[in-house]
């Protein structure tokens, strides 16, 4: 018996149940650490978040200005909108 006959059997085993075990286990080991957040993530996260607040902030603004000088500013809109459905 040479010894590529003694080993064609281990082989054959690991190849077929050890390599692709080793293989789903290595990569969902790397899927579940890479969801979480790096501090770098983290950080632009919150620079996105001030950013929205700010903007709602500016939206409000611009709303509370264009009441004072445009009462009805929010009914032409919805009127304009309204029509432009219907067509």
């Amino acid at each position: 018996m040479n010894p590529f006959e003694m080993l064609f059997v281990p082989m054959i085993l690991f190849m077929v149940i050890v390599a692709p075990t080793w293989i789903v286990m290595h990569y969902r080991s790397l899927n579940r650490s890479s969801r979480h957040l790096t501090e770098e993530d983290r950080q632009a996260l919150e620079d996105m978040l001030v950013a929205v607040d700010q903007l709602a902030e500016r939206v409000e603004s611009l709303e509370s200005i264009l009441d004072a000088d445009h009462p009805d500013w929010r009914q032409n809109e919805r009127s304009k909108t309204g029509k432009e459905q219907q067509s």
